[in-house]
């Protein structure tokens, strides 16, 4: 079991991001010692102020006395700017590197984790949490290193005109460390409860909003509204108390301030009475208490801030320090012949108490179409996502040319496979940028037009406004499904992978543009292992095998032909799929 970690450790873990930025935060440093002691030095000032001013044998102090404090606040208000741009940047380039940190370690966790965790949750902690951080590593500290050095600089000058009366306020140092601490375990307890209430809105909204076009059809607007308003209710619950929290602690503490100030009042007029203390000094006194109440103020609310940032820590963290794929493979694999075997593979998901596969064995040979078909939840998609590992197994054994999969770096596995799905994946960037993608974009200009040509994609692209320049919009949303389809064809084309991956290809296509898309798979197959998830049965009449599962088992295997001669499931799911569209 994992110790549990402590919120200092946790925020000390956080100060160690800030290390890169030590030359920043030095300056910073400088700048809020200038600034406090400027303040400290003011409040100083108003001894003589007092004193002299009013005393004509000292006359002079009227030149003097108005320069200086111009001076001082001239002097305070660069340190501050120093202070205050120094400690901004580092702040925000925290918050950058925690965003970054944090998505470079969500794309190196293995598929199980994008199960359980929805990808709006993911964004809060990319999102506001990274924030959040940003604020309790550099702007809370900010908050407290400035506030802490003007209590010791008006501590310093309250000791200096009479240390009596500020040893006895020194009597409210112990309830106002008790309140802060309850505050701060309020903040800490709430903190993580917000957060979570934001991921599950954003994920609501994310589903109403993606799935529009589904609500307005059924009628569904009342009732996505409603379960979006009840999430935004509890979100609103949590955020009161956090407020009720921050307001009855500042109230607390400046009730302890006036307290403070009544202590100062009495103890100092009996030093006046006993001669140990003018009047300019009473006002030194008084402007350095007036000083530190809302500096006392601004130390208790930043324990919100701290807290929120800690319990943002505490959820990075939680991804930063999850498990990667595993990839301890040390066998080089610069290209795949192909020979694909499942030797006894069963695979389960995460807390699912039956396996998605059981026991299950074929070889696909290069050169040769495997078709994969069954019933819904049959572990079609389950089977082919294992060849990239992007699941681990349970039992059994997956070998490419003779080596078990794991043996092989999972960057030279990867490289072995080309994906077509039915979802397909675009990014917001032109043509060429979706077909040329990651490796792939440093391929010559010649090889990206032979490939969307192969894919049927150039009777559109040479129609768009600036061709394979043309921006497609977000996910390709300028684009129709059949010409989304053709540019994932033309990728996998250009990468010519050894190992061909068909999820469903053609199933939400029309007529016509299943007809291109197919044209251009029977282009993209040849001389290559291709694994086929079939819908419409008619597309894989020509493959070399078929497996047939059925509850994570293959239940039937062989051709087209053969497996409607046995009359079995295959040839049911056939008869029926025939009498569909007849």
């Amino acid at each position: 079991m994992t110790p549990a970690v402590s919120p200092w450790q946790t925020y000390r873990r956080l100060l160690g991001f800030a290390h890169r930025y030590r030359v920043l935060l030095g300056f910073a440093a400088i700048g809020m010692l200038i600034e406090a002691a400027a303040g400290a030095a003011f409040t100083w000032m108003m001894q003589p102020v007092i004193d002299d001013t009013f005393d004509e044998a000292d006359a002079g102090v009227d030149l003097w006395l108005p320069a200086a404090i111009v001076g001082l606040f001239v002097v305070r208000g660069i340190a501050g700017f120093v202070a205050d741009t120094r400690m901004a940047k580092a702040g925000r380039s925290i918050a950058r590197d925690m965003r970054v940190g944090v998505l470079e370690k969500y794309l190196r966790l293995p598929g199980p984790r994008f199960d359980s965790e929805p990808v709006s949750s993911m964004l809060i902690r990319l999102g506001s949490d990274s924030d959040q951080v940003s604020q309790a590593a550099i702007d809370a500290l900010r908050v407290m290193v400035q506030q802490s050095l003007q209590v010791i600089g008006s501590l310093a000058v309250m000791l200096y005109y009479s240390w009596r009366v500020t040893l006895a306020i020194f009597l409210l140092g112990p309830p106002l460390a008790w309140v802060m601490d309850k505050v701060g375990r309020r903040y800490r307890a709430i903190s993580h409860r917000i957060q979570e209430s934001g991921g599950h809105l954003l994920h609501a909204a994310d589903q109403a909003l993606s799935n529009q076009h589904d609500v307005k059809v059924y009628g569904a607007q009342g009732a996505e509204l409603g379960r979006y308003t009840e999430l935004a209710n509890t979100n609103l619950r949590l955020s009161m108390k956090v407020e009720a929290t921050r307001s009855v602690s500042s109230a607390l503490v400046q009730l302890m301030g006036a307290i403070g100030l009544a202590l100062l009042l009495f103890f100092a007029g009996r030093e006046a009475i006993a001669g140990r203390l003018t009047a300019g000094g009473f006002v030194s006194l008084m402007v350095a208490m007036m000083a530190i109440i809302p500096a006392l103020k601004q130390l208790t609310n930043v324990q919100g801030m701290l807290q929120r940032g800690v319990a943002s820590a505490e959820r990075l963290f939680s991804v930063l320090d999850a498990d990667d794929e595993p990839d301890s493979g040390s066998v080089p694999l610069s290209r795949a012949q192909g020979l694909l075997e499942f030797r006894g593979v069963t695979a389960r998901y995460p807390g699912q108490p039956a396996p998605a596969l059981c026991d299950v064995s074929f070889v696909a040979r290069p050169g040769t179409v495997t078709a994969i078909v069954g019933r819904s939840g049959s572990g079609k998609s389950t089977l082919i996502k294992l060849i990239p590992r992007f699941y681990d197994l349970e039992a059994g054994e997956i070998l490419l040319d003779g080596q078990p999969l794991r043996d092989y770096p999972l960057a030279d596995l990867r490289r072995q496979i080309a994906l077509v799905g039915q979802q397909v994946m675009l990014f917001d960037g032109t043509v060429a940028d979706n077909v040329a993608y990651g490796e792939l974009q440093h391929s010559d200009r010649t090889q990206l037009e032979r490939a969307v040509q192969g894919a049927n994609a150039m009777e559109f692209v040479e129609k768009l406004p600036s061709g394979l320049d043309t921006g497609i919009g977000s996910k390709g949303g300028r684009l129709s499904g059949g010409q989304r389809q053709r540019l994932a064809i033309a990728r996998a084309m250009l990468k010519d992978a050894p190992i061909l991956i068909l999820d469903e290809a053609t199933a939400a296509l029309d007529t016509e543009s299943e007809r291109l898309v197919q044209d251009a798979l029977n282009r993209l197959m040849p001389d290559r292992t291709t694994l086929v998830i079939a819908h419409r049965l008619s597309t894989i009449e020509h493959a070399d095998q078929v497996l047939v599962l059925d509850q994570g088992r293959i239940v039937e295997q062989g051709t087209h032909a053969e497996l409607l001669d046995r009359a079995g499931l295959y040839a049911h799911l056939h008869r029926m799929q025939f009498h569909e569209t007849t």
